[in-house]
């Protein structure tokens, strides 16, 4: 039986980056994985989307050519291209994997891992053995029950990424990241588009000033909202699919080719042992302490299946931090009020911290500035005028409490918000910080100027 430091179960962008990071502390490692390197975020998630929205972003740009002064004849799409270029960049991520693996000397375990007892692992029937064994097994598309999916004409993410024929009609029931993403890209691909939310605001989660920006410009854009509104049961049986939809105003069919569920996730914690290894789980989650920790010794776990947000960028750090305090190290806990989330539609979305509505609920005294994209010098350059940056401050002390942003590019832009919440900067820090002209970045300076009434272009 092959005994090491660290087994890690699952090679998502939790898994891997765990695995590399134990092999640098000098942890004997090896990775377990059923399927390819990389998990769901490297081959079916996170990184294959951004190559689809690419492809619609630049598709986007012939079409609107003449705006910027300049003729494209007859500007086109071939679908099954831009799916292939996806699929492309998603094995060439996964490849990168494979590289770092190897170069960090991490042995790869291919096949279905099984917890057993006395911190062992079966691998389709070969054991493996070690002193410290890290649960990274991640999550899937959840399904509700008036939303089986059949891969074909109720479908999740995974099939939305690899259809043979571009939809002429499709419904998202979700709006999400995942489904607003799709939605986005399907539109821009000529798509008929109807997104449906169950909640009363789309991107739920975002501060509502973010989330009305964001239906005006999906309408905007041609894609039909249905906030407040819920998918009672779907008709397969003809060509397409027929939706009953429940709204506020009574029931409504609506018909199209295709119907993509994106509300929410399954965690993959089923057949993997944890009861025979006596781990505890709670509402679908593995329960750990601050160091991921199960209530098994010699036992972790990180990811989409512990409580924390079901995030690419959370597993990673959960597992940094889990191998760090297992060398010894001394570390940190994770702050959860302190991560960004991005939803990369078009416009993008990113934000970080409180909305206005949880800090107000939480009692703080505010300063609020939003500066929009219209009055930035480098939005109008670059005929990506929608959208603003919202910044949240605590009025007595100066503590920054949230940033929001709406707009091109702001994915990239939310890292300043993220930096200067966790060295406990002030807004007056911020706004003395000089921002780079012209830039889309400064219009956090701008806003951060417009609380506490120091603006200058606006």
């Amino acid at each position: 039986m092959s005994k090491y430091d660290i087994i890690v179960l699952g090679s998502g962008p939790g898994g891997y980056v765990t695995a590399i990071r134990a092999s640098q502390l000098g942890f004997k490692t090896a990775i377990v994985e059923k399927e390819s390197l990389g998990g769901v975020c490297l081959n079916w998630g996170c990184i294959p989307t951004k190559a689809l929205l690419k492809s619609a972003q630049v598709f986007e740009y012939l079409k609107h050519a003449e705006d910027y002064g300049l003729k494209v004849d007859g500007a086109d799409k071939d679908f099954d291209a831009v799916v292939r270029r996806s699929r492309g960049v998603a094995e060439g991520m996964s490849k990168g994997v494979q590289f770092l693996m190897k170069k960090n000397k991490i042995d790869v375990i291919e096949g279905f891992g099984k917890l057993k007892p006395g911190k062992k692992i079966d691998v389709d029937g070969t054991e493996y053995s070690a002193d410290n064994i890290i649960i990274a097994t991640g999550a899937r598309s959840r399904e509700l029950p008036s939303l089986k999916q059949d891969g074909k004409k109720i479908i999740g993410y995974r099939e939305a990424m690899t259809l043979k024929e571009q939809p002429k009609k499709m419904i998202v029931v979700g709006s999400g990241a995942i489904g607003c993403e799709f939605g986005s890209f399907y539109n821009s691909m000529g798509t008929e588009v109807t997104i449906v939310e169950y909640l009363p605001n789309i991107v739920p989660v975002e501060d509502e000033e973010v989330s009305k920006q964001f239906e005006r410009s999906l309408k905007k854009a041609g894609i039909k909202v249905m906030t407040g509104s819920s998918v009672e049961s779907v008709d397969t049986s003809g060509d397409g699919v027929v939706a009953t939809v429940k709204t506020k105003k009574g029931e409504e069919k609506l018909e199209a080719d295709i119907v993509l569920s994106a509300v929410g996730i399954k965690t993959n914690i089923e057949g993997i042992g944890l009861e025979d290894v006596g781990i505890i789980t709670d509402k679908d989650k593995v329960i750990v302490n601050d160091w991921y920790q199960t209530n098994m010794p010699g036992y972790y776990a990180i990811g989409d299946i512990t409580p924390g947000p079901a995030l690419a960028h959370v597993a990673s750090a959960e597992g940094i931090i889990c191998v760090e305090k297992l060398a010894g190290m001394h570390v940190e806990k994770l702050d959860y009020g302190n991560i960004p989330g991005c939803t990369y539609a078009s416009p993008e979305i990113a934000s970080v911290g409180m909305t206005e509505k949880q800090a107000k609920e939480a009692g703080y005294e505010l300063k609020i500035g939003k500066f929009p994209f219209s009055a930035s010098g480098k939005a109008s350059a670059s005929g990506n005028k929608d959208g603003f940056v919202k910044v949240i401050f605590d009025a007595k002390y100066g503590e920054w409490l949230g940033c929001h942003m709406i707009g091109a590019g702001v994915t990239d832009m939310i890292a300043e918000a993220v930096l200067g919440r966790k060295l406990e900067t002030t807004g007056h820090e911020v706004l003395k910080a000089v921002h780079p002209h012209p830039t889309m970045s400064e219009a956090v300076m701008e806003a951060v100027a417009a609380a506490y009434d120091e603006v200058i272009h606006l």
